[in-house]
């Protein structure tokens, strides 16, 4: 269970939902304004990720990633992570 209060949290306390979704929301966002460019996923670590060697960050990044595929958002295409159609029609419309 991710700790409540953040002054008595560990490193080693699982992420909590806000937690990812802000992650989430920040490699779609990079993934959609870095358009027609892809990146893949070592490159979208080393952009995104504060320090790419840490390992709790890469596997934030990477829950990111595989999550927004599973709900249509982002496909993979061997290493390099696109956006679906689904994605860039929304960004679109809510950009407008």
């Amino acid at each position: 269970m991710p700790c409540e209060n953040p002054r008595e949290c560990r490193p080693d306390d699982p992420p909590t939902a806000e937690e990812d979704a802000r992650t989430e929301r920040r490699v779609l966002t990079h993934v959609l304004h870095n358009r027609p460019t892809h990146r893949t996923m070592p490159e979208l670590v080393r952009e995104l990720c504060d320090d790419p060697e840490d390992f709790a960050e890469g596997d934030a990044l990477a829950r990111a990633v595989r999550d927004l595929v599973a709900s249509g958002l982002l496909r993979m295409e061997g290493e390099t992570v696109v956006p679906t159609r689904a994605a860039v029609h929304f960004e679109r419309i809510t950009s407008e």
